[in-house]
């Protein structure tokens, strides 16, 4: 797999221990239809959440939904903060989400991810970085007023996570990881929620 170019590298001159606690890797859309009719059935044969997960440049993850989809290759691979989900659940005052309910690709701990909109980032497990491009906030669904609580669907505004383009192949994996950026990270602003602004535009 190719790596990502040394110059862009250069610049992601901040490092930010993160952990990555799930990879969705879903062959099938699973939140299809109306919400009221319920999600399609997870394939017990197939594993979503993985130990490792292989990106490939311009196309996204391999083995998932939106792998190589011309309308989604800006946003191939998705990012959330559990924190976000935690502070939700706080705010909402019920249990614990499972993570994988919100149906994105990566699960940190760790990560503010708002100041990445609009910037190329990376994100390395150890075994070289990904690097990305940060496009665009991943938006709720009305989904999650169902799949995850009531009011779930506007408590997650403004954090439900980044979509993201992959500007490089490598290989993500659950665990330790460091998030290299241009700009500083502060994880204790990893729950927050930051309603939509104009992000700088990419190189």
């Amino acid at each position: 797999m190719s790596g990502p170019p040394p110059d862009a590298l250069a610049e992601l001159e901040h490092s930010t221990p993160v952990d990555v606690l799930h990879l969705l890797v879903s062959p099938v859309h699973r939140y299809f239809g109306r919400p009221k009719d319920g999600p399609l059935p997870v394939d017990e044969a197939t594993s979503e959440d993985r130990e490792i997960a292989d990106v490939v440049a311009g196309r996204g993850i391999v083995g998932d939904r939106f792998f190589g989809k011309a309308a989604h290759l800006d946003a191939a691979v998705t990012l959330l903060a559990v924190e976000a989900l935690e502070a939700v659940a706080a705010q909402l005052a019920v249990p614990a989400f499972d993570p994988l309910l919100a149906r994105r690709n990566v699960v940190l701990r760790g990560a503010e991810l708002e100041p990445l909109r609009g910037r190329v980032f990376a994100i390395d497990c150890g075994d070289g970085p990904v690097l990305l491009a940060g496009r665009r906030q991943a938006a709720p669904c009305a989904w999650m007023d169902r799949q995850l609580a009531p009011g779930a669907h506007a408590a997650l505004r403004g954090r439900g996570g980044l979509r993201c383009e992959p500007l490089s192949s490598g290989r993500l994996r659950r665990g330790p990881a460091l998030l290299l950026s241009d700009v500083p990270l502060d994880p204790a602003r990893a729950g927050s929620a930051v309603l939509p602004r104009g992000g700088r535009p990419l190189p």
